[in-house]
This record gives C-alpha cells, structure tokens and sequence, in this order.
C-alpha cells in the first residue's frame, strides 16, 4: 500500500525534482503544495496541516519544548543563508562598527525568528555585543493590516527589553525615520532603496561572511523539513524514506548549475560566481550540503544560541532534533 502524504514547501532548485515528479519517495505518494515560507509556516504552527513541511529551524526548536512535541525533522535544510547581509543601519544614528549597536534600539520581525537568533548570537559572539545591551523592538518590516505576532508562544529571558511596535508603523520606515537604530531580518527594508542614510551595517559583507565561515565552517541553518509527529510515529520507515527522495533531489539540483554548454539561469557570469563560492567556502565542490554529521556543529552553535537567548528551555543536543534513522548519513 502507498502512503499519502502532503508536504508543503517552497519550490526552490533543490526540491524541484520533489515537485515534478522525477525523484519519488519509495512507498510514497508525495503531494508537492509549493506555498511560499510565511504562509507554510503559518498554517504548519498554528493548524498542523501538512504531514510533511518545511519549518523555521528556531520555530522547529521551540515546539520542543512542549510536553508533546507535534513534529520530528529530519537533517534536510531547504534554506541557508548568511545573515551579515541583512542587518541594517540608519548611518545618523552614529554607527560605523559593530559594536556601535551597544545601547541602541534594533528591529525585528519577531524575537524568535532563526535569522535573529543567528544575528543577535553572531552580535554577542563575535563583537561583543550582549543581547541585554540593546532594545528590541517586534513587528512588520513594511505596512501591514495585521500585527506581527509570534507563531510560537516562547517567553524571554530577564534583562532582555523587546517592546512591540505601536499599530500602523512598521520597522522600514521607522529605520528612515531614526525612530530606531538598525534591523535585523531576513528580508532587506524597502527604505534601504529610498533612503541614502539606511545602509548595510557590514558594506563588505560578502568578505566578513567569507571570514565567518573560513573561521567557523558555519553556513547558518535557516529551515527543516519537519514531519507531524502522529503521522511518524504510525509509520517511522517514511523518515529515511524521505531522506533518501530529498538527497537524490539535490544532487539532480547540481546539474543546471554546472551546465555550461547554455545558461539555465539568467546570469551571465554563473560560472564565476559559482568558482568564486567554492574558493571562498573552502574550495568545497559541494558547499551545500544535507545530513546530520556533516551540520552537527552547525546545529550545536544554534543550540546554542536559542537556548542562551532564553528560547529553548534547556540546550538540547543535536541528536534529539532528528528521527534517529536519520542521525547517519548513508542515504543511497
């Protein structure tokens, strides 16, 4: 018999083979729902909808903590990114370094979201920085009709300032306004195109992201692929089943990639910057990469962080995120 599954995830490159059909998962019959992340994670928190999904990897953490944890993932991240890149500064705040964020007032979308852990633990970490030392200010990067709310009840630690911001304003214009100092997000405010005093706090930050991670080989986690608990425990083969569907999948992503004979993308210097990648990330031939032993020390440093900033409710091992049939990296 085959199982019917739902899985809802953004179409990216590396699920493409997922989504039309050339890799199926064995003894699966996957329903491919390609929702963009907001509204899968959305839907996934509040109403468990799907039987398979991509998750926030700090959202994912959190459900953790709850005495009956609705999901268990498995070491497929479908989003990774380098969060120097997105923070940003109003330069007439009197920012010129890092450390210059000590007393200042920083937005966020929400306390919990995983760009943010990465940002405020890199801040702390890395330029000493403490998350006690700003003020936090939660809500909508640009206007919305509704508030921004956490998708998963957390509480924060003591010391920690995170004030809500009033109905009716939202981060990107208060940034233009000086009504706060910076943003950290995920996305790139719209007044840094409208405004000459909202810029990138790190302006070289392709080279600090290249340091980071020639110093730390962290490519930073951003999303899991959870599965509903329920529909796991009833039948526990899917999890390497999946694995295995997910890890074909991403080696047929590499193809397009290295083709060369024509351009699949509409980028003229594909090649460069693919060769350019590699040399910054080690020269790594494949410098993304799914599975548990190769992320551990990925997943140790988030850990990490979620647990310092108050989220998580104790410092859970890597182990304990993942279905244990998933924990080694055979998967042909």
């Amino acid at each position: 018999m085959v199982l019917k599954l739902s899985f809802a995830c953004w179409d990216y490159d590396r699920m493409k083979a997922i989504e039309d059909g050339r890799v199926k998962p064995e003894g699966i019959d996957l329903t491919f729902l390609n929702y963009r992340v907001e509204e899968t994670f959305f839907r996934q928190l509040k109403f468990h909808e799907f039987d398979v999904s991509e998750l926030s990897l700090s959202s994912y953490v959190l459900t953790l903590n709850q005495e009956n944890p609705p999901f268990i993932a498995i070491p497929v991240f479908p989003s990774r990114f380098f969060r120097h890149q997105n923070m940003y500064i109003n330069t007439n705040s009197g920012i010129t370094k890092p450390q210059d964020l000590q007393g200042k007032r920083i937005g966020i979308p929400e306390y919990q979201m995983t760009a943010s852990v990465w940002q405020r633990g890199i801040m702390e970490e890395d330029f000493g920085v403490p998350i006690t030392s700003v003020q936090f200010f939660t809500g909508a990067i640009e206007p919305s009709d509704r508030p921004r709310t956490s998708k998963v009840a957390h509480s924060y630690p003591p010391g920690v300032s995170v004030t809500a911001i009033p109905a009716g304003k939202n981060l990107s214009q208060m940034l233009a306004d000086g009504e706060i100092d910076a943003i950290f997000s995920a996305t790139k405010p719209s007044s840094f195109h409208t405004h000459d005093h909202v810029t990138n706090l790190f302006p070289n930050f392709k080279e600090v992201e290249a340091e980071y991670y020639a110093r730390t080989s962290i490519f930073p986690i951003m999303h899991v692929i959870a599965i509903k608990r329920s529909v796991y425990e009833k039948d526990p083969w899917l999890a390497k089943v999946l694995q295995k569907a997910f890890a074909r999948s991403m080696e047929m992503a590499w193809e397009p990639i290295e083709q060369r004979a024509a351009l699949r993308y509409m980028l003229p210097w594909l090649d460069d910057h693919v060769t350019e990648t590699r040399r910054l990330m080690g020269g790594k031939e494949r410098y993304w990469v799914d599975g548990f032993q190769e992320n551990k020390h990925v997943l140790e440093k988030f850990l990490e962080y979620s647990y310092k900033q108050g989220l998580a409710k104790r410092r859970f091992k890597p182990e304990e995120l993942f279905a244990p049939s998933c924990l080694e990296d055979y998967v042909v």
